[in-house]
């Protein structure tokens, strides 16, 4: 028998540094949730990607306290800002260009998100990236 889903939550936690303290613990706690179990999956999954990366991550929990989480990969903002190497984007994107990266970059980005943008090929997934950009006010080149 299927258990019964209770609810599901987003959080974006940093890749192998998930914690028991705010926001991860208060948010998971108030649902009924093991706050430990969680941390250790979570770390354990995001071990081999970069530390550090913000990680959307949607967890479906049960009305037994159990869960499963889906890890997505990092936003485009956060791989746009690498690439062009920015602490953030421009303040008024449009009018001033806060970097600029190259149309190689974007491919390598829209590769790595491939699999959480609604795309069919990767040229439509690039085209997305590069909305990303516009909207950051980094310039392709």
């Amino acid at each position: 028998m299927a258990k019964k889903v209770v609810g599901s939550l987003k959080l974006q936690v940093p890749a192998g540094q998930a914690n028991p303290s705010p926001p991860v613990g208060p948010a998971l706690g108030q649902r009924g949730i093991n706050i430990m179990e969680f941390c250790k999956a979570f770390n354990a999954k995001t071990q081999e990607m970069e530390q550090g990366a913000p990680c959307p991550t949607v967890i479906t929990y049960y009305q037994d306290k159990s869960f499963t989480m889906e890890i997505k990969t990092p936003p485009a903002s956060y791989y746009l800002k690498k690439a062009a190497k920015l602490k953030s984007g421009s303040n008024t994107p449009g009018r001033a260009t806060a970097g600029t990266v190259s149309a190689a970059q974007v491919r390598e980005i829209a590769e790595a998100k491939m699999r959480d943008l609604n795309a069919n090929d990767i040229e439509s997934a690039m085209q997305i990236v590069l909305g990303s950009a516009r909207s950051m006010g980094i310039e392709v080149k």
